[in-house]
């Protein structure tokens, strides 16, 4: 299972897709768009803010690693791109930034998840 992992991040690499560690940050609104998600690029160290994860184009093996609770405390690196994506909210339309996972590359270093509430 670890190579199928290495394996994955390689492929996403080669395709241009970045390694992100997303996760909750602790930031809690009232009203919709709330930016209670980020994810960090590992690539650049930029925090994308507010970001929600795709997880429909995970293989079946990366979506059966109990995802909610790795994703909310940053413990893995996703492969992926980040895309605009329109939301509507409350009958507003907003372009929100979105994780398109494709794949589950490793457990995420402690170092990686300084970004989260909840590592």
């Amino acid at each position: 299972m670890i190579a199928g992992f290495c394996l994955s991040g390689a492929e996403a690499r080669a395709d241009g897709q970045g390694s992100y560690v997303p996760c909750d940050n602790g930031l809690r609104c009232v009203m919709a768009p709330c930016p209670s998600n980020s994810a960090l690029d590992l690539a650049s160290g930029k925090i994308i803010k507010g970001v929600s994860v795709d997880i429909d184009g995970l293989p079946q093996q990366d979506k059966a690693l109990d995802l909610s609770d790795k994703l909310y405390a940053g413990k893995v690196v996703v492969a992926g791109t980040i895309e605009s994506r329109p939301h509507s909210f409350n009958g507003k339309r907003y372009s929100l930034p979105t994780l398109v996972a494709t794949g589950i590359e490793r457990a995420a270093k402690d170092s990686e998840r300084g970004h989260c509430s909840a590592h």
